[in-house]
């Protein structure tokens, strides 16, 4: 399969009420031009999976201006507005998740376990509706795996087998959610030939990756 495509022909996968992960760090990290197709695209009734709700005018932030979104579940909301307004409004349905917890939610996905004992939260209201376990008179909340129907990421450098390497921080979530996606998409700031890319470097192999797009030729 030819998984070079266009950031157009990338984000066509993606339907409207599909639930997706979007890889970042308030916008570092993060797929702008996927995004941005998606913004354009219109495709709308999204669950979205990220660490925060970025900004109003970059990053998924620009999802969340848009109203294309239905349900967030992000560790963070503070640096956009608009995210407050739809969640106080109702408009949007927000789920706030310690980013701790968050993170291990979609490396259980990925790893295909059946959820995660934490204590975080653990007499707060981040246990309300969830179940409590005790192990050796500790109690922990059992938190289930975070999957969705599509991963966006961003990688630094990657080959046209889908092998990707990061660029320092800028790999924060999406070394977990390349894992945790029925349809994985990168966006390669920077596409080359296989066997270019030195074998210690590559972060996520090629056989997680479905689709690389690229903004210009393929």
């Amino acid at each position: 399969m030819e998984k070079v495509v266009t950031i157009d022909e990338a984000v066509s996968h993606i339907k409207d009420g599909m639930t997706i992960m979007v890889g970042g760090f308030l916008s570092c990290g993060t797929p702008h031009k996927l995004v941005d197709a998606l913004v354009k695209k219109g495709v709308k009734d999204l669950t979205l999976i990220c660490n925060d709700s970025g900004f109003v005018d970059s990053g998924v932030g620009k999802l969340v201006v848009n109203k294309q979104i239905k349900k967030l579940i992000a560790s963070h909301v503070g640096t956009n507005k608009e995210t407050g307004n739809q969640m106080n409004s109702g408009e949007m349905e927000v789920v706030l998740v310690p980013q701790g917890t968050l993170a291990e939610q979609i490396r259980a996905a990925g790893a295909g376990l059946g959820g995660i004992l934490t204590p975080t939260g653990v007499g707060t209201v981040v246990e309300e509706g969830k179940e409590k376990i005790e192990i050796d008179g500790k109690e922990y909340l059992l938190e289930l795996p975070l999957k969705a129907d599509v991963a966006l990421l961003l990688g630094h450098t990657v080959d046209k087998a889908g092998n990707v390497v990061y660029y320092g921080a800028t790999r924060n979530f999406n070394t977990l959610m390349a894992t945790a996606a029925d349809t994985v998409i990168v966006e390669a700031e920077n596409l080359v030939e296989v066997g270019e890319i030195d074998q210690n470097h590559v972060v996520t192999p090629g056989l997680f990756i479905d689709y690389i797009a690229v903004g210009g030729d393929k």
